[in-house]
């Protein structure tokens, strides 16, 4: 159909039937979000699903609400331990929103505004998320219209309008609230829906075989199904080479330093970042230098950039030696931090091989060099190599995160 036409009445009238008969059958109900009225477990929910999978979204979820079991909870943490426990969910900005939407929760509004209205009004809860949870938690009529949702509307409408424009987008929506069942069944009828575009209406094999909607489907009676949703605007895969700054002391701890909020790890604590290899000596006290060792490279993959990460290891013997801005962080500190992946997993990595090391069971204090390393220093000729067999390297085997950085 076109953007711009009405709707069928037989489809007006058939659409929220058919999926609030088959919900309470062949629906999810397994997800530990589902069925609650609490609006905080369905905000959590929503920001957490939002270009992330379910099944790597789960453990988050119930790690949060194991942490922060109520909104003032969360108000109330420092925002280094939010991030800390959101680490390698990737899309960081969620989670700085999440906190600050928290607080604004609490002193705005003594709790959960009940309208999709003034949900939109905090920070980090676009019309989607407002109406998932006005019409979840208060019975609102309000049109959710996430990625799953609107491939199912697309189709069903066989909508012609490209819904990556900001007026395909508004001829969706408007469409979408036309369909909308009365006010009491719409936590019921908001669910289906979702679950429907996520379990049967599959972008590239869509089981229409069980589909309820199948009857008043128009791609799928045009034999056109995957046509649908058109989207002309599609974001193209990209790479990025970076020079992680990995300073150690012998006692274990890590020069790390905050990332800029804009950006790739925007607000996480991470090794020092640089363009290239000579812009990372070149920000180094010109003694330590020549004894930068350059660590295997490794692939780290988000969900649309795939980055190139190339580790320079070099040991500082001074407790108090500084590298630009940032901090000395022990050990024990780094679980509360937030990391990104890539990062927190070299350091785990690594971390376990000290633990495992001969001078670490026997008692032995650790070796004035890198203990377990036998990289070369930058630069170094064949002859200065370091000859002994090389211990296990910290390798990050490379792995696609969907929203995960």
């Amino acid at each position: 159909m076109s953007a711009d036409a009405v709707l069928s009445a037989s489809v007006v009238r058939e659409f929220a039937r058919r999926l609030l008969a088959w919900h309470p059958i062949h629906g999810r109900s397994d997800l530990p979000w589902q069925g609650s009225r609490d609006p905080y477990r369905v905000w959590l929910s929503e920001i957490m699903l939002q270009q992330t999978q379910v099944v790597t979204v789960l453990g988050y979820y119930r790690r949060f609400m194991d942490r922060f079991p109520t909104v003032g909870d969360l108000a109330a943490a420092p925002l280094d331990e939010v991030l800390g426990l959101w680490s390698g969910l990737g899309y960081y900005s969620r989670a700085r929103n999440l906190h600050r939407c928290a607080i604004e929760v609490v002193e705005r509004f003594g709790g959960f505004p009940s309208t999709a209205e003034q949900l939109q009004s905090l920070p980090g809860i676009g019309p989607s998320t407002a109406a998932a949870i006005a019409s979840f938690c208060f019975n609102e009529r309000a049109a959710i219209l996430d990625g799953n949702v609107k491939r199912v509307l697309a189709r069903v409408l066989a909508f012609d309008g490209d819904v990556g424009t900001s007026a395909g987008h508004r001829q969706l929506l408007a469409h979408a609230q036309q369909l909308l069942p009365p006010a009491d069944r719409m936590p019921v009828y908001s669910q289906a829906i979702m679950d429907l575009g996520a379990t049967v209406c599959l972008p590239r094999q869509p089981q229409c075989g069980v589909c309820p909607l199948a009857g008043l489907c128009k791609a799928h009676r045009q034999d056109q199904v995957t046509h649908y949703p058109l989207k002309s605007r599609k974001i193209k895969r990209s790479s990025m080479r970076l020079w992680l700054l990995w300073a150690v002391r012998a006692d274990g701890a890590v020069w790390l330093a905050r990332r800029p909020e804009s950006g790739i790890w925007g607000g996480l604590y991470c090794l020092p970042v640089y363009e290239s290899s000579q812009a990372l000596l070149q920000g180094l006290p010109e003694r330590l230098r020549p004894t930068v060792q350059e660590q295997p490279a490794f692939l780290h993959a988000l969900t649309h950039r795939d980055l190139h990460l190339h580790p320079m290891q070099v040991v500082v013997d001074g407790r108090r030696d500084r590298l630009g801005q940032g901090q000395w962080c022990k050990p024990s500190e780094l679980p509360g931090l937030g990391l990104p992946a890539p990062v927190r997993k070299l350091l785990t990595v690594r971390a376990q091989a000290l633990d495992q090391a001969p001078h670490r069971r026997e008692g032995a204090a650790p070796a004035e060099s890198d203990p377990g390393a036998c990289a070369s220093p930058v630069g170094a000729p064949p002859s200065a190599r370091c000859s002994r067999p090389q211990a296990p390297l910290p390798i990050v085997h490379p792995r696609r995160v969907p929203g995960g950085a």
